[in-house]
């Protein structure tokens, strides 16, 4: 319920503070990529370089989660490995029985 309420308001007030980012700071700047030069507005170039860190911080999460993912892959077929040593130990004889 209250998520419901939290992420439209965090939302109108990200592009309200965009926005007002946008109005105080006109004029352009230049951007040298090394291969090419460009002009861009403040504005966009921020939210351009903000949007290049969120996704690489996406592309970083990915690549933890197949880490995790594979990791307890790893870990199943080990428990299963083990769950059925235990299983065949205890079906044997006990040596220790007269």
């Amino acid at each position: 319920m209250l998520s419901r309420i939290i992420l439209p308001l965090a939302v109108i007030v990200a592009l309200i503070a965009a926005a007002t980012f946008a109005a105080l700071n006109p004029g352009a700047i230049s951007v040298d990529l090394g291969f090419f030069e460009t002009r861009l507005q403040k504005s966009l170039a921020l939210t351009l370089a903000f949007g290049a860190g969120w996704l690489f911080g996406l592309l970083c999460l990915a690549v933890v989660l197949i880490r995790l993912g594979l990791d307890r892959r790893r870990l199943r077929h080990a428990l299963k490995l083990a769950e059925s040593e235990i299983h065949t130990l205890r079906s044997l004889p006990s040596p220790h029985a007269d």
